[in-house]
């Protein structure tokens, strides 16, 4: 059941009318609600299912319901792979597990059954693959004279300089066997139908888990180009595959003419959900975009900037929504996550405003690689780390942010979601009393 939001008032709990706000945002963007008016009619042949991504396991699991109640007497079989605790219960295709954000080797023998799975498929079959954020990571095959060890140093580094997600899935998908189109190139013949949850600022398909079934015109070189902008030093034989790699299908290759693809969530289908309650319920919006990025930090400082201004000119509450990716540099070794180093840049600039209140979550349930989904915080809980001696620039300087609001107990913990457009953030700024 879609939880339900009141209508405002400054009497009410304003953290949890922010929590039900959030739970809204996420329902809209969930399998559940997105799957089963899309199943085509089976082909002549046999339907196989691939996947990756946090998303992938619940979108299988919606398939699965809406194909039995349509054609249950056509074949259907199939993997797909999500992060570990993002499963689902599915009867006819297989569900893996495997690390994320830090790929390993189930990623990749996962990976590896995707491609014999789809290798020896006719013209009369079809492919129906089930993307995601999160499944570049979690769909990792090395090309060929590359090691999983190698594509686990230079994704970390990439984490930790707090490259942009576009940049990082061109070096991902340069370095695979199965990225960038390559998967759906050893489906043909068999027609490859691509679903896709968009968790990529601007919702550039071919760059949702670095695009396994749509080739995209990145090069090599591109990949190199982003290395160097970051000074990741790579071992020499990667170089030299970058420098010599030509394995990347063309999209103008005649054999994607039959395929097809369709983004079933974004979060820009998020925003607007919480959008319509919210008016709803009497408060105006402001949404700020869904593909905002940058240090996650220096944008929480932004937004408060944007809020204290807000909050001198309105005459009634203002909501401001936002959504996007943002990154961290990693420079400490505390335990954070992009949503809450938001949060604290926010409380540090805001420096206890009166009636501002903000939460931000990422969709998927987890914030980096902790176990919260983000975090909230009202006026009052400046004060209340002053009393306790938290300071936030210490708290920044370290990347300990999560550490932070749970001494305030206010980490928000959903548990994995099942889905993922990347983060929901929401400013509820209230004006100011006489």
């Amino acid at each position: 059941m879609t939880p339900q939001l009141p209508p405002f008032d400054p009497e009410l709990d304003v953290a949890d009318w922010l929590r039900r706000l959030a739970d809204i945002a996420v329902a809209a963007v969930h399998p559940d609600t997105l799957v089963a008016d899309l199943l085509p009619d089976p082909p002549p042949g046999r339907t196989v299912v691939v996947g990756a991504g946090k998303a992938a396991a619940a979108m299988a699991a919606a398939l699965e319901r809406a194909w039995q109640a349509r054609c249950p007497d056509a074949p259907l079989s199939g993997l797909v792979v999500t992060r570990y605790g993002h499963g689902a219960d599915c009867e006819v295709i297989e569900v893996l597990e495997a690390s994320h954000p830090m790929p390993d080797d189930l990623g990749e023998k996962a990976a590896r059954r995707m491609l014999e799975a789809v290798t020896a498929l006719g013209e009369n079959d079809r492919v129906i693959a089930l993307i995601s954020g999160g499944g570049s990571a979690l769909m990792t095959l090395p090309a060929e004279g590359i090691t999983l060890a190698d594509k686990q140093a230079i994704n970390r580094e990439l984490l930790r300089c707090g490259a942009p997600i576009g940049q990082m899935n061109t070096v991902r998908r340069h370095l695979s066997a199965i990225k960038g189109g390559r998967l759906a190139a050893a489906a043909h013949p068999a027609q490859v139908v691509t679903w896709l949850i968009s968790d990529i600022p601007g919702d550039v398909a071919t760059q949702i888990a670095s695009g396994p079934t749509l080739p995209d015109r990145s090069t090599p070189a591109d990949a190199l180009a982003v290395l160097e902008r970051h000074a990741i030093e790579v071992p020499m034989h990667v170089r030299q595959h970058l420098e010599r790699n030509t394995s990347a299908p063309s999209p103008d290759d005649e054999a994607f003419e039959r395929d097809d693809s369709v983004t079933l969530a974004r979060a820009h289908d998020a925003l607007e959900a919480a959008r319509n309650v919210v008016e709803e319920a009497g408060v105006i919006v402001r949404v700020l975009g869904d593909d905002l990025e940058g240090e996650a930090c220096e944008l929480g400082r932004a937004h408060a900037r944007m809020a204290l201004e807000a909050r001198d000119e309105a005459a009634s509450p203002l909501l401001i929504l936002s959504g996007g990716e943002t990154s961290v540099t990693v420079r400490g070794d505390g335990r954070g996550g992009r949503n809450v180093e938001y949060l604290l840049g926010l409380l540090e600039a805001l420096e206890g405003a009166a009636g501002i209140h903000a939460l931000a979550i990422d969709t998927d349930g987890i914030d980096g690689s902790e176990d919260n989904a983000g975090g909230l915080f009202s006026p009052d809980d400046w004060t209340r780390a002053k009393k306790q001696g938290l300071q936030p620039a210490d708290y920044l300087s370290r990347n300990d942010a999560y550490t932070f609001f749970q001494a305030l107990d206010r980490l928000i913990v959903t548990g994995p979601t099942r889905t993922n457009v990347n983060d929901f953030r929401a400013i509820l700024v209230l004006p100011r009393t006489p």
